[in-house]
């Protein structure tokens, strides 16, 4: 009976903590629009760069739609911890009785809402624009839904690593870039099985099992790095 009052009180704090971020998210603004605003305006440029050719963009589209989206991602990282360890509210959240580790979880989850989830949902429109096959849409969803939960995962280690070091921002892309580069593969391959008939099932599952080995690896290692920064 304790134990179940117990992971019902986690449960309600962890909750709660993703509303604070989401409520501070939407109270400022102007983040969550910065990266769906950034998103679609490099998407669009593409074109420019590369020619209209509608053959062309369509080869290359998903390659285009991902490598926006990671970059998207990047946008918002540095913001994940560092405004809460600037005003003291980090240290605050160490002491509480939610363990650090499901804060870090919450913060990653918050995250997602505001950004990943946003992408997602472009994806397709953008994927329109640049003439992906049809068959490829559903691919290139899916796609999105499993794997920007890793780029805020796998971001969120690199932002814990980065608090309180001197130009953070540019530590922290050189960081989780590489760390991005096997979830951006996977992304685009899956859209290109499914537009040539061979299948996405085997990319979307790697891509699964990628967001659900980040979700332990995430909670330990921001942690430990979130209490070295506080020491």
């Amino acid at each position: 009976m304790a134990f179940a009052t117990q992971s019902v009180s986690l449960g309600r704090s962890f909750l709660l903590l993703v509303y604070r971020d989401l409520r501070l998210a939407m109270r400022q603004g102007g983040d969550a629009a910065m990266v769906v605003a950034f998103f679609v305006l490099t998407v669009i440029l593409f074109p420019f760069g590369v020619g209209p050719e509608p053959a062309l963009l369509a080869r290359i589209g998903s390659g285009i739609v991902w490598v926006t989206a990671l970059l998207a991602a990047l946008l918002s990282l540095d913001r994940l911890f560092l405004a809460d360890y600037e005003d003291g509210s980090l240290e605050a959240l160490a002491l509480q009785p939610l363990p650090l580790e499901l804060v870090v979880l919450a913060k990653c989850l918050a995250h997602w809402l505001v950004t990943g989830l946003p992408l997602a949902v472009t994806a397709p429109l953008l994927g329109l624009l640049l003439g992906i096959a049809p068959a490829g849409y559903g691919a290139l969803v899916l796609g999105m839904a499993l794997g920007t939960p890793s780029l805020s995962l796998i971001g969120a280690i690199g932002a814990a690593l980065t608090l309180g070091a001197r130009r953070g921002g540019v530590l922290l892309s050189l960081l989780v870039l590489p760390l991005y580069v096997p979830v951006l593969i996977l992304g685009a391959a899956a859209v290109e099985g499914a537009v040539s008939g061979l299948g996405a099932t085997p990319h979307l599952l790697v891509l699964a099992a990628i967001a659900l080995a980040a979700l332990p690896m995430t909670a330990l290692a921001g942690a430990a790095a979130i209490r070295q920064a506080l020491e």
